[in-house]
């Protein structure tokens, strides 16, 4: 759906998206620029992106090399 398509039909859109869990990708010159998602599938993103992120901070702590004082960083940039 053109973004324009959506902006038209924004509320019927929404309903569709939340009562029928349809996904909606929007488009722009031809090109996805942005998606509509039921909330539920937008909880599950944000879920696997904290589990990535979790799994990368172990990876991280894992590694053997020196280690900077969160004080330390802090007072590096500012804060």
């Amino acid at each position: 759906m053109t973004v324009a398509d959506a902006e038209r039909n924004l509320v019927r859109t929404v309903e569709r998206v939340a009562e029928e869990r349809e996904r909606v990708t929007l488009t722009s010159e031809g090109k996805p620029v942005a998606a509509i998602v039921p909330a539920e599938d937008l909880e599950l993103l944000e879920a696997l992106e904290d589990r990535l992120d979790v799994e990368e901070a172990r990876r991280a702590l894992a590694e053997d090399g020196p280690s900077v004082a969160w004080e330390k960083v802090k007072a590096e940039l500012g804060l």
